[in-house]
């Protein structure tokens, strides 16, 4: 397995689905995604964090498939190493595909990733790590992937949150037009929920970032 990829509670790899599951003329590629003991942590109580969180995702990732999320079907739950085999999804990062195409067609792709977080929140998930890193072109499809923050609330906060890390994450990466792109993200997101799911959503929003500005404020002073 080759190793692409390590953050603080996980080790991701990309792998051979024959080389993962031991079955000949399946070249399919996955990602083998770790979680990694923790030694400062108490061993049951780090054996406990870990499985939790991999059954949580594994759950996630596939109750999101029910509600027409496009993400990786999971392949595996190892529950003895802590491992989830998912599929690989092989395409472009948004993050870079949004950069390189018109105008028009820019929006378009926001729309879709609202429309594709709508499904998510209506399925009762928040991603927890909206970004275009986090998202992937691929077959005239936009897929989201990483799924290591995500988690079951439906609450109209957690939404809130969830979209506003995600502007906050175009306004860094896309700033001299994410005015637009993230309008078009809600558009989309109306599509899936309707307007006063995107109404109620955009003033929770606005309240969230009022906080924080009086954060910022308080800090400052």
């Amino acid at each position: 397995m080759k190793l692409i990829a390590q953050g603080a509670e996980a080790k991701i790899y990309e792998a051979d689905f024959e080389e993962v599951f031991g079955v000949p003329l399946l070249k399919e590629r996955v990602i083998v995604k770790h979680r990694i003991p923790k030694r400062y942590r108490i061993k049951e109580i780090d054996v406990k964090l870990r499985k939790e969180r991999t059954v949580r995702e594994a759950r996630i990732l596939h109750r999101a498939k029910e509600f027409g999320v496009n993400c990786p079907y999971v392949y595996e739950v190892d529950l003895r190493d802590m491992k989830l085999v998912m599929e690989y999804i092989e395409g472009q990062r948004l993050k870079e595909l949004l950069e390189s195409v018109p105008m028009e067609e820019r929006l378009e792709l926001c729309r879709e990733v609202g429309r594709q977080i709508g499904k998510l929140h209506k399925a009762g998930i928040v991603h927890g790590d909206l970004t275009t890193s986090n998202m992937i072109f691929r077959g005239g499809k936009v897929y989201l992937i990483d799924f290591g923050l995500a988690d079951f609330d439906s609450t109209l906060e957690a939404r809130g949150v969830d979209l506003h890390l995600l502007r906050r994450a175009m306004e860094s990466t896309h700033y001299t037009w994410f005015e637009r792109g993230f309008e078009a993200v809600l558009e989309g997101y109306a599509e899936v929920l309707g307007e006063e799911a995107r109404k109620e959503v955009e003033e929770k929003m606005k309240e969230i970032e009022s906080r924080g500005r009086y954060r910022e404020r308080s800090w400052l002073s």
